[in-house]
Formats: C-alpha cells, sequence, structure tokens
C-alpha cells in the first residue's frame, strides 16, 4: 500500500457477543474479513467470561462499511442473545461498531472526504444494516443524535432484556417516556440479535487488572473508586466482574483517553486500592491493541501483563497485516 494510501485507513473495532465458540467466532472473523480485499483483520480477542469477541479492523472507509454490514449479517444469523449468559453488558449480537479515525487525514467527524469521515461511515452502516440485515441501530459517540447518547453506558442500558421490554412499553404508552427508540430500524429489537450501537470515537484501551484474595464486592468498589463517573480517575469507565473460568475477580475499564490515564496510572490505582484491603493484582491484559505510546517507558513486567509482546501494539500490528497483504497480491 502506498503512503498516501496507508494515511487513508480507518480503524473499526466491532465487538461480538460470543467468545466461547470458537467456530462461530471465526466464521463471524470470516464474514467482516471477506467483505471487501480492502479489509485487514490486525487482531481478534474472545473471552468465556465475558462471552465476548472484541475485532480490530483496518481499511478505506467504504470497505469497511461494507465489512460492517456482512459481519452484522452473520451475527444475527449465527447468536441468540436469548442464551447469551456473559458477564459483559451487552445490547446486541454485533454489540457496538466504533469507526475510528486512524490515518493522518482520517477525521472523528466532518472534512470534504466524506470516506474519512468516521461519524458519516457510522451513519451509514448503520442505515444499511438496519435496512438489509433487519437489525435495529444506535447511534453513540460523536455521531449520536439524542442528547446524552455520546456515551456508551446510556444507550446500551442495562442491556437486551431491559431494552427489549422498555421498548415494547414505550410501543404501549400514547405519550412515550424514554428510552427513545432505534435512530435505523425499530422500533423493537430484533428477536434474538438485539441492536446494535454504531459510532464514531477516539482510540480507546480496553485494559482489565485481575484481582487475587479479593471477592465481587471489592472488584465493584475498586471500579467504583477509578472510575471517572464516581470521582476517579480522568477518561475512565470501570465495572467489576467475575471470572469463573479464571477463579478470580477482575476490575475491567476503558481508558477513553490514554493520555489522560495510560494504562500504568490505572493499574496503580487499582493495585494501590487492592493492597489497601489485603487483596493483590493477579495479572492484567489488554483486550485487542494499545498505541505504541501508551507503553511508552513502561516495563510490561510492571504492570503483570499476560503474554505481553509487541504484537499487542496497534502500529506493530497493522506493520505486519500491510506486509502480508502485499505479499499475497
Amino acid at each position: 500500500m502506498t503512503e498516501s494510501g496507508l494515511t487513508r485507513l480507518v480503524e473499526c473495532v466491532p465487538n461480538v457477543s460470543e467468545g466461547r465458540r470458537p467456530e462461530v467466532v471465526d466464521e463471524i472473523v470470516a464474514a467482516f474479513a471477506g467483505a471487501d480485499p480492502g479489509v485487514l483483520v490486525l487482531d481478534r480477542s474472545s473471552d468465556a467470561d465475558h462471552d465476548r469477541s472484541v475485532l480490530t479492523l483496518a481499511g478505506p472507509g467504504p470497505a469497511l462499511v461494507e465489512a460492517a454490514v456482512a459481519g452484522a449479517r452473520a451475527c444475527a444469523r449465527l447468536i441468540d442473545l436469548n442464551h447469551h449468559r456473559g458477564v459483559h453488558p451487552r445490547m446486541g449480537a454485533l454489540d457496538v461498531l466504533p469507526f475510528v479515525p486512524f490515518g493522518a487525514v482520517t477525521r472523528l467527524r466532518g472534512g470534504d472526504d466524506p470516506d474519512l469521515d468516521c461519524a458519516g461511515l457510522a451513519e451509514r452502516a448503520g442505515r444499511r444494516i438496519a435496512a438489509e440485515v433487519g437489525v435495529p441501530v444506535y447511534l453513540y459517540g460523536a455521531v449520536a443524535r439524542h442528547p446524552g447518547w455520546t456515551a456508551l453506558p446510556e444507550v446500551r442500558g442495562r442491556g437486551f432484556e431491559a431494552l427489549r421490554a422498555a421498548l415494547a412499553a414505550r410501543a404501549a404508552d400514547q405519550d412515550p417516556p424514554d428510552p427513545p427508540g432505534p435512530d435505523f430500524g425499530g422500533p423493537g429489537l430484533h428477536p434474538t440479535a438485539g441492536a446494535t450501537a454504531a459510532g464514531a470515537r477516539e482510540v480507546l484501551i480496553a485494559y482489565n487488572v485481575e484481582l487475587a484474595d479479593a471477592d465481587l464486592a471489592l472488584a465493584r468498589k475498586i471500579a467504583s473508586a477509578v472510575r471517572e463517573r464516581d470521582g476517579g480517575l480522568p477518561a475512565v469507565r470501570a465495572m467489576g466482574v467475575p471470572l469463573e473460568h479464571r477463579g478470580v475477580v477482575q476490575v475491567s475499564m476503558n481508558l477513553l483517553d490514554w493520555r489522560a490515564t495510560p494504562p500504568a496510572a490505572a493499574y496503580a490505582a487499582v493495585a494501590a486500592l487492592a493492597e489497601e484491603h489485603g487483596a493483590r493484582v493477579e495479572a492484567s491484559e489488554i483486550v485487542g491493541l494499545a498505541p505504541a505510546g501508551a507503553l511508552d517507558g513502561v516495563d510490561p513486567a510492571d504492570l503483570c501483563l499476560r503474554d505481553f509482546s509487541s504484537d499487542m501494539l496497534l502500529e506493530s500490528r497493522l506493520l505486519q497485516a500491510l506486509t502480508t497483504s502485499e505479499e499475497t497480491r
């Protein structure tokens, strides 16, 4: 790919509500990847306790829109949320579909070229998913149309079952309260695939810290202490969840601005609070990929990062994918 082509790449990070059936995840990844030759699959990460997989894609904007529609179709065909029991909140089979500025000329919103406008790409993908797949779509982040829906948790609420009940009650009310219906499709949810939140946002890091000698109540207490909403660290969302497969509890975090709160700062805060209560950090992990700058000058061992390698860095994985793509042409 030429240098000018590289600067036009957009990132997309689909979150899929399946992490226990590898063969299903394989088929979904293949649907995303096979939609357009320009789509690069940089990473895939699955977790059984969360029952969730996170994919990292890169490519030209139009190619990622095609991938989004194909991936949504596969998710709707293969996943039934009525039988999904992960610890992570979810509202859809293809739960979240964020478009992220990546190249030098791509933008979160606006600009002269619609193929470089992440908000516009999210809207195009959302409109097509509703029309062609039959799954309603809510817009969030920089493309949100409803006040308060820039934050993903406000869109998702308490998840598929609660949202389905609320929309049914809304449909029966002559003067309906919130929540509003989907931006595209609806008015109710797809019976098995729920709804998708499509949006545009800046790069975030999904960063989790596992605690030994701690119970779920402590994990939730620490999550409350470190998240921005409750007066904690800037640009941090957090929740405490049990990991039955690993026999530990986890403080699961989204670092919305790694420059404001990098992984090292999040780790230090969680570790200090755990120590105060007689618990200790077992390990930490990055789900998906992280920008190299977020770990600049940090020894991964100091963060107890599980299985860390340079392959966890976004720039390294992109270079690998581009090299492989060029070699196979």
